[in-house]
């Protein structure tokens, strides 16, 4: 294997991995503190807009992430 792939591949999932965990402390919680200070009650809705995006966003990342793992195990 050359030296550009065993230094790309866990370059790439080093950054995928920090993008991941930007994305998921991103999302909005559904119950939190606001709750008990009035909040919306609603226990089902829908995403909408950037939330939607981000949400959509964290799966493609997640599996990227895996997809690279698989990579750097079987390329190892």
């Amino acid at each position: 294997m050359t030296p550009m792939r065993t230094l790309l591949l866990p370059i790439l999932q080093i950054l995928l991995s920090v993008l991941l965990v930007t994305a998921i402390l991103l999302q909005q919680r559904g119950t939190g503190l606001g709750m008990a200070f009035g909040g919306e009650g609603n226990v089902f809705r829908t995403k909408r807009g950037v939330e939607k995006g981000l949400f959509y966003a964290t799966i493609a990342l997640s599996v990227l992430f895996f997809v690279t793992a698989i990579l750097n195990v079987a390329l190892a």
